[in-house]
């Protein structure tokens, strides 16, 4: 499924979000509340105070050309100004009364770009929608980890039953859980995994110590994935082996790899998805 972005419309003040980061949502439901910004209200009053000059001033072009004192000319001229001093409060008051933000497809909050009290550009993202296609997982954190953890970086999830995945960080928000203390990071659950929704899962994130630099890196596009199970080929005489293998934090175009392959093995860094296991391969 797709990701939709919700948008101020003008120029507002975040009032409140109705629903944070993680949150499924429904067709319609409402995620952000804005209201519109000072700098907007001044800009409507204006816009309506032109609007009312304007067609005061077409009623007197009206009787002035009744009185032989006016032109057609002039009396159109007063016309199209009054019809696009409407036209601009129409616009703006339209604007400024769409300023509840709803989900426009089924999906899940991925990301909400601004808190309660801020001020945001007409046409800044405030929130963003993601299809409701994959499982999303939801998963308490250290608030003091939080801010240490990035996008794409992987968690190894380990369901009460079934084969332990790894799966990259979709989004993390560091809002405190006031029930639980505790930040929040997501993940897509792959399809095939056997998890079924409200299922209880352990999550194992590595961020890297101060060894982190001798930590063994492969190249990311040499990952490859089965339901979930990341695993890379490594070539040993010639012949293809998979490894699976449990991978750590990303970092550029390159993964930690905890454990599966050893320093100095060859891995297929090309052409894997080609490849089966035991199969006969030419290395350049």
């Amino acid at each position: 499924m797709g990701k939709h972005v919700l948008a101020a419309p003008v120029e507002a003040t975040v009032v409140s979000v109705e629903a944070p980061v993680g949150t499924q949502v429904g067709a319609g439901q409402v995620v952000v509340r804005l209201a519109p910004s000072p700098t907007s209200r001044l800009d409507y009053a204006k816009a309506a105070t032109d609007a009312a000059a304007a067609q005061a001033a077409y009623a007197r072009a009206q009787r002035l050309r009744a009185d032989g004192l006016a032109s057609d000319a002039d009396v159109e001229t007063a016309r199209a100004a009054a019809q696009t001093a409407g036209a601009t409060r129409a616009s703006l008051g339209a604007r400024n009364g769409a300023l509840t933000l709803r989900a426009p497809a089924a999906g899940f909050v991925e990301s909400i770009a601004s808190a309660p009290g801020d001020i945001v550009a007409p046409g800044t993202a405030v929130a963003s929608i993601a299809g409701s296609g994959n499982l999303r997982a939801r998963f308490g954190i250290d608030p003091a980890l939080a801010t240490k953890i990035r996008p794409g970086m992987a968690l190894r999830v380990t369901p009460p039953s079934g084969v332990p995945f790894s799966a990259p960080v979709l989004s993390i928000d560091p809002v405190v859980d006031p029930a639980t203390r505790l930040a929040a990071l997501f993940v897509n659950v792959p399809a095939g995994s056997g998890i079924g929704a409200n299922a209880a899962l352990n999550g194992q994130l590595t961020l890297g110590g101060s060894n982190s630099g001798a930590a063994l890196t492969i190249p990311y596009a040499a990952l490859l994935d089965d339901a979930g199970q990341p695993y890379v080929f490594v070539v040993v005489k010639n012949v293809a082996h998979r490894r699976d293998v449990e991978i750590g934090p990303v970092s550029g175009d390159r993964v930690v790899i905890l454990k599966g392959v050893k320093p100095g093995e060859k891995v297929v860094t090309e052409g894997g998805t080609a490849l089966e296991d035991g199969m006969q391969v030419r290395t350049k």
